[in-house]
């Protein structure tokens, strides 16, 4: 069931913001991202979520000043600053996908340039990372050249360039793509480490197009579809709005009509369906359970993606 109507957040916070957006606009040929308000809320774990080519990465380098060809005005840690300038970029740490470091840079060469271009970064912290995510220690692991680590390791070599430097935001584009389910695990420890070590004082925003592997650090859900934002609000706001219904077959194209998404075998169905409708189900024998983010977000996805299901 399509629903183009999903309540996006209040306009009045109950907390301050890390990051305020308003009437973003960024078009491409055949892709145009809008996004009318958008607010993080500071002191959290933030998760934008959605399809590939969802403009997840748009957004991300937009807010973090390496796309200046948009329109819109954003502001930063609830000052009244607006726009990006190098004593925003002191505090906000980014790690992105692709040629993040030059290939033919060494790890101490990475390491040197990091300390040349951010007053916050710390050495000895650098190089306790890399040996505690795997990265080696001594000389001989300092001289490994970018180009010659596999994906996961030179993600692990940016999250330890990032987290060497003392910041008040973390924005990380697919951080957990091309790591293995140890390493993801790792991920979580450490942004929560990173948050906790803050005290309210530090936020995280990441993005991710299968939010399973990072549910447990989620605090804050954005979902984007199409260069629209569909669905944003506390883990555990949405976790209330939607509910995970289980039914008998011969109740499923009933229950179809009303449910987000729903998943049908011979033995019966399962769908999510938003609180407030659950009265229309009234009749049918079904057993009602607390969705998962993950859950969530996949009927959300599909009630607004433009593929053919």
């Amino acid at each position: 069931m399509k629903n183009n109507h999903l309540n996006i957040a209040e306009e009045n916070r109950m907390w301050d913001s890390v990051i305020r957006a308003r009437n973003l606009r960024k078009k491409y040929r055949g892709f145009e991202l809008t996004v009318p308000q958008l607010e993080l809320p500071k002191g959290f774990a933030t998760a934008l979520i959605g399809e590939n080519g969802a403009g997840k990465t748009t957004l991300l380098n937009i807010l973090t000043g390496i796309r200046l060809d948009f329109k819109g005005e954003i502001r930063y840690f609830d000052e009244e600053n607006r726009g990006i300038d190098s004593r925003v970029q002191e505090r906000i740490g980014y790690t992105g996908p692709g040629s993040y470091f030059l290939p033919q840079w060494s790890i101490r060469q990475v390491e040197e340039i990091s300390e040349i271009l951010f007053e916050n970064f710390h050495q000895d912290r650098f190089r306790t990372l890399c040996r505690d995510l795997g990265l080696g220690e001594g000389m001989g692991a300092y001289t490994k050249e970018v180009r010659k680590l596999s994906d996961g390791s030179r993600m692990k070599l940016m999250l330890a360039a990032v987290l060497a430097r003392d910041t008040a935001l973390l924005v990380l584009d697919e951080p957990a793509s091309p790591l293995d389910p140890l390493m993801r695990d790792k991920l979580c420890d450490l942004i929560r480490e990173y948050l906790e070590q803050g005290e309210g004082e530090r936020s995280v925003f990441f993005s991710t197009h299968n939010i399973a592997d990072m549910e447990n650090v989620t605090d804050y859900a954005v979902i984007l579809e199409h260069g629209s934002i569909v669905e944003e609000g506390v883990v555990e706001d949405l976790k209330e709005k939607y509910v995970l219904v289980k039914g008998e077959e011969r109740d499923a194209e009933q229950a179809g009509k009303i449910l987000f998404s729903m998943n049908r075998s011979a033995y019966g169905f399962q769908g999510i369906c938003l609180s407030r409708n659950l009265d229309q189900l009234a009749g049918m024998d079904v057993a009602v359970e607390t969705p998962s983010l993950s859950q969530i977000c996949v009927a959300v996805m599909k009630a607004n993606t433009k593929l053919r299901l």
